[in-house]
């Protein structure tokens, strides 16, 4: 099945998406955690720490974080879950270095590893995770169902794939006023700050494109997650997407 966010990219030329997502993302590096602070007001260090306490009900000890970006994640959730091992990998090497250098500053570059890898096809062995977790990162997929598969083909039996996702408010008046602030803000102050005209535009789009709800969960079935489940967030601005491996 083919989805409309697969066909949303940042520069809309005849490259493929995940060229175009490198691209973006290694010229955004430097200014991305700051206009994450400001797009969210801060809200998005909440939602991942919600994602994180849904996770600890099951078995954690080796995490992998794909689409890690500057690994804000990925640090969380060796913060609090205490995994033996988390794995980090993402499309740009300008935002892993980034990611690096956090890990260093606290001192937990033995227990994260960031990696450049493509999440439609990783080179890590059937049933090595415990957990897998994508923070915003789903829409940028050039491939939705591939990459789903692939992440459960990587997830041990028993295990959980978490999806966090920007999504879109249903009702009056929070709908209006995400659309004014996603459409017009985001993109105007993005510019400013990044100087990449097109990024800021891509995420208003990508979001809206990205399939949302019941729709999401569909996908998660598809590739064979089961106990498929929800939950939206700050009027549904955001949505924590869980699925479970079957046990053998």
């Amino acid at each position: 099945m083919d989805y409309k966010a697969e066909e949303i990219k940042p520069y809309n030329e005849e490259t493929d998406k995940t060229t175009q997502v490198r691209e973006m993302f290694d010229s955004i590096a430097p200014a991305y955690d700051a206009m994450n602070r400001t797009m969210t007001v801060g809200i998005d260090r909440w939602w991942r720490r919600v994602a994180v306490k849904m996770l600890r009900r099951y078995p954690h000890r080796r995490i992998l974080d794909v689409a890690t970006g500057t690994g804000d994640l990925a640090l969380l959730l060796d913060e609090r879950l205490n995994p033996d091992q988390i794995i980090g990998v993402d499309l740009s090497e300008g935002m892993l270095r980034i990611a690096r250098e956090k890990a260093v500053k606290r001192n937990a570059q033995r227990r994260i590893l960031f990696e450049v890898q493509d999440c439609l096809s990783m080179d890590f062995d059937d049933n090595s995770f415990d957990v897998v977790t994508v923070a915003y990162g789903v829409r940028n997929f050039e491939h939705l169902e591939a990459g789903f598969r692939e992440m459960y083909r990587v997830l041990r039996p028993g295990g959980a794939l978490c999806v966090i996702e920007l999504s879109t408010p249903e009702h009056f008046p929070f709908r209006q006023l995400y659309k004014f602030y996603t459409y017009t803000f985001i993109p105007f102050v993005g510019r400013l700050v990044s100087k990449d005209r097109s990024a800021y535009s891509y995420l208003p789009r990508s979001v809206a494109a990205v399939p949302q709800g019941e729709a999401m969960l569909d996908i998660f079935r598809r590739a064979g997650f089961d106990h498929c489940y929800c939950r939206r967030l700050t009027f549904g601005a955001c949505t924590i997407y869980i699925g479970e491996k079957k046990k053998v």
